[in-house]
């Protein structure tokens, strides 16, 4: 809300009581900070359009139209579909998820450190767990924004064929925040920046997306590489995505595999990310 917006609600009468409107931030302390932290996203909205729609284009022309056109120029499949088919759910769920990185990060730093907008909300009855659970929360809806940008994307390149592909949405999302909530809860344990966050960029994030059978099939990979795709949320959501947008092939026993590796990422980051505010905000 607004100045103006308090001003009038107070003078309405209707502002509650403190006890009551402390019980609200009690019972909705995870919602309203999410809706701070979303309200803070429109000081660079066009950068998040710009991102959510320029990725999904960008890339469905490049790899799936350009790279895609050379790959099937001699009636080459990869996995039994167009290149095309291939890579676009797994792209998907790269950018997402290398969004969540960039989101989890430095934002979380700056409620610390730089900015110290944590430190508004502790001093409320919203919960330093709330904190951390509407921050996540907040840039989640962003994941799942940016994700029905892209199959939107896919479904007007022909890049898939399953009506069972909008379930692509939610694996992307799920993928974003089992890599996210722990990268969240690592920032905040960090008292200064330093090089820790270029370290996880070059040698956690860039690794991921290039060797978890992103662009080619990881069964392709030497053996003793495929490891990196077996531990990364982006392999587990990659197939999932592939399952869901085209119908991959994927032994009922392996789906759940992947989804419980996802949640249980996503719900153990979110407990230690709650853990760690708690320990920072509580001092």
């Amino acid at each position: 809300m607004t100045d103006i917006d308090v001003s009038r609600l107070a003078a309405s009468g209707r502002a509650g009581e403190p006890t009551e409107l402390a019980g609200r931030a009690r019972r909705f302390g995870v919602w309203y900070y999410a809706e701070t932290s979303l309200r803070s996203m429109r000081a660079y909205l066009w950068t998040v359009v710009a991102v959510g729609v320029g990725q999904p284009l960008f890339y469905l022309v490049a790899l799936g139209v350009g790279l895609g056109a050379l790959v099937s120029a001699n009636g080459q499949t990869v996995d039994g579909v167009s290149y095309l088919v291939f890579v676009a759910p797994a792209v998907m769920v790269a950018t997402i998820v290398a969004a969540a990185s960039g989101e989890l990060t430095y934002p979380v730093m700056a409620g610390f450190r730089w900015r110290r907008t944590y430190y508004g909300p502790a001093a409320t009855p919203v919960t330093p767990a709330q904190i951390s659970l509407g921050h996540l929360l907040a840039v989640t809806l962003r994941f799942v924004a940016q994700a029905i940008v892209f199959w939107l994307f896919m479904l007007a390149f022909g890049a898939t064929s399953s009506p069972w592909s909008w379930l692509t949405v939610p694996i992307a999302a799920l993928s974003a925040v089992a890599f996210g909530a722990p990268l969240q809860a690592y920032a905040a344990t960090l008292k200064r920046d330093g090089m820790a966050f270029n370290f996880v960029q070059r040698f956690i994030v860039m690794p991921m997306m290039l060797f978890s059978g992103t662009y080619f099939p990881l069964s392709t990979m030497p053996t003793y590489l495929q490891w990196i795709g077996w531990i990364s949320p982006v392999w587990h959501g990659t197939q999932l995505a592939r399952w869901a947008s085209y119908g991959l092939r994927e032994p009922a026993w392996l789906v759940v595999v992947h989804v419980l590796v996802l949640v249980t990422m996503a719900v153990v980051g979110a407990a230690l990310s709650c853990r760690f505010y708690t320990r920072r905000l509580t001092r």
